[in-house]
């Protein structure tokens, strides 16, 4: 089984985005950092004592990858939303031999003392258009989101539109029993994400 570990919210310049999800949720992001391996960097939000966000955007002052990068953030653009999701594994071979083709090759990355191995598309794009969640495994007991302020935003619904809402729906619910997850038909893929803040109910 999967279990939720982080959203990723995507933006093309992180200081304008980690500013506009600060706005949003009335709360200050905590300091992230780069991903040497993706030319990436990032802000934090905690969700809870297991679950964090993150603001993400391709670093301007860092190479790229030999691939595209992850999150399909190399086909970004517009404004700032959330963009994938990420579920914690306890074996990411098993876990990407059950997954959906496409999920993507092993990647293993470090930053301070975290450690994690997560399966990273080799066109940068996740299963359904991006909805299908990204694996992690965690190496070690290093987790970032202990570690973040706790300002009370948790999330409570995690919403995947897809025009093959069944599909999706069939390829995550062997694996899933996350009862905030909702999988409904749309024209349009989209992700939305529901939490609730100090200020009251958010939905991105």
């Amino acid at each position: 089984m999967l279990t939720l570990d982080h959203i990723a919210i995507a933006c093309t310049d992180l200081t304008v985005g980690a500013a506009w999800a600060e706005t949003a949720f009335g709360v200050p992001l905590a300091p992230g950092g780069v991903h040497q391996e993706m030319g990436t960097h990032n802000r934090l939000l905690s969700l809870g004592p297991e679950e964090y966000l993150e603001v993400i955007a391709i670093n301007p002052d860092a190479p790229g990858p030999a691939q595209p990068r992850w999150f399909d953030l190399d086909g970004f653009a517009g404004p700032t939303r959330p963009q994938a999701w990420i579920a914690r594994v306890p074996d990411l071979d098993a876990a990407r031999a059950a997954a959906p083709d496409g999920i993507g090759v092993p990647w293993s990355l470090a930053r301070a003392d975290l450690r994690w191995r997560m399966a990273v598309p080799k066109d940068g794009k996740l299963p359904f258009d991006t909805l299908f969640p990204a694996l992690i495994e965690w190496e070690g007991e290093a987790h970032p989101a202990p570690r973040l302020p706790d300002h009370g935003v948790r999330l409570t619904k995690l919403i995947l539109a897809h025009p093959d809402a069944e599909a999706l729906r069939a390829a995550l619910t062997p694996i899933s029993d996350d009862p905030r997850l909702e999988v409904i038909a749309a024209e349009t893929p989209y992700l939305s994400v529901v939490f609730d803040t100090p200020t009251g109910p958010l939905t991105l």
